[in-house]
């Protein structure tokens, strides 16, 4: 297998992670009051990488956080998945899981301060991720 063939599948399943995230986020949040926009579902992805590498910087974030959300970005970038990508819809399902329980173990461990001291995008992206994570 070439090197750009690895690349172009890396890339086109994290673009289906995403895309999954935000289809997640839409179900999650119907019937609330407050809707979450498309823009912000759509940076969500970018801003929950940036965050991820912040709080792994963090020396005051508890160390057990850090280490599960290093593990969640060599699992990310392993191409030896719990179910493999080819398979359609769950292949990559077992991706979003596993993001979705390391986030919430994240979020609730880290604390609220952390997750405001380090969330790169908006204020409406920030309570995405706390719907995301059960934190509301």
């Amino acid at each position: 297998m070439e090197w750009w063939q690895v690349l172009l599948g890396v890339l086109g399943g994290l673009v289906l992670l995403w895309l999954a995230l935000i289809a997640a986020l839409a179900w999650m949040s119907r019937g609330r009051s407050e809707k979450i926009t498309l823009v912000a579902a759509l940076r969500l992805g970018p801003d929950i990488v940036r965050l991820t590498r912040r709080l792994v910087a963090d020396a005051t974030v508890p160390r057990g956080v850090r280490v599960w959300l290093v593990v969640l970005l060599g699992y990310l970038l392993m191409p030896i998945d719990l179910v493999p990508d080819f398979i359609p819809v769950i292949g990559y399902a077992d991706d979003m899981i596993v993001v979705a329980l390391v986030l919430r173990f994240a979020t609730r461990h880290a604390g609220p301060d952390a997750l405001e001291r380090h969330w790169p995008g908006t204020p409406q992206g920030l309570n995405a991720l706390r719907l995301l994570a059960g934190l509301d």
